[in-house]
């Protein structure tokens, strides 16, 4: 009975990894980002990662995936493996430094990743937190039009000390500015995981400023856009929801 059992979980896993090759990563990475499948989003990357020849589009594709797998490595306390990738970004970022091609964003990315190692060891902050900084205005300068640097610019704000410069709703000014971007073009919006994710970074930041009525908006808009995005759906605004109501009794 056992090896019945086993035999069909073998096919239907090899029916999802059939399908996956006949998807699109883009797809793959957005639907594994609305339901939390993690471990097709690692899948994902990996074989990108052992593909030989890499067009300066694909590298940048798979350096965003990477990114947003660190950081969910990050936020589960998984920190070796969020090394193991952060180092295989690194490396890709640098392959894009070779052939002087999308400064802006290498910068954009090189900035992240830095925010990343003070994560991995928060001694080195003053240091890398410099490098870091100097990064993301190099990326705006080389250029303020698009919606990952200005993302990136927001995240450097909303992480940064107030003491050093550090303000919400600078982060939320630079969030706003991609947003905007990203809703002139279809193709920026659409089975992207990185606008759903900015919108509900909109929604959190506002939260934090204590704004509920745009916090709420968001969310909202998060769900009209993507209506199982399990985090906003069955997290973020249920819990705005039942804190509001308290702070009104």
């Amino acid at each position: 009975m056992n090896q019945i059992k086993n035999i069909t979980l073998l096919f239907i896993t090899l029916l999802l990894l059939s399908a996956i090759g006949f998807t699109s990563n883009k797809k793959i990475i957005y639907d594994a980002f609305v339901h939390n499948k993690m471990d097709v989003w690692k899948y994902t990357i990996d074989k990108m990662q052992r593909q030989e020849m890499k067009s300066d589009s694909f590298l940048l594709e798979l350096i965003n995936y990477q990114y947003g797998y660190i950081g969910w490595c990050l936020g589960k306390n998984k920190k070796k493996e969020a090394k193991h990738y952060l180092e295989l970004a690194e490396n890709n970022v640098n392959k894009l430094d070779q052939k002087n091609t999308n400064q802006a964003l290498a910068n954009a990315y090189k900035s992240a990743f830095l925010g990343f190692r003070i994560e991995l060891n928060p001694l080195k902050a003053p240091f890398l937190g410099r490098k870091s900084l100097k990064h993301i205005k190099t990326a705006i300068e080389l250029d303020d039009s698009i919606p990952m640097v200005q993302i990136q610019y927001g995240l450097a704000y909303l992480h940064m000390p107030s003491i050093s410069g550090g303000s919400k709703e600078n982060a939320i000014d630079h969030f706003i500015k991609a947003e905007n971007m990203m809703a002139k073009n279809p193709q920026l919006q659409k089975n992207d995981w990185n606008y759903i994710r900015l919108l509900t970074l909109l929604g959190q930041t506002y939260e934090e400023i204590e704004n509920n009525i745009k916090a709420e908006e968001y969310y909202k808009k998060t769900l009209h856009i993507e209506p199982e995005y399990h985090w906003v759906k069955d997290r973020l605004y249920p819990d705005l929801k039942k804190n509001w109501n308290k702070s009104n009794e």
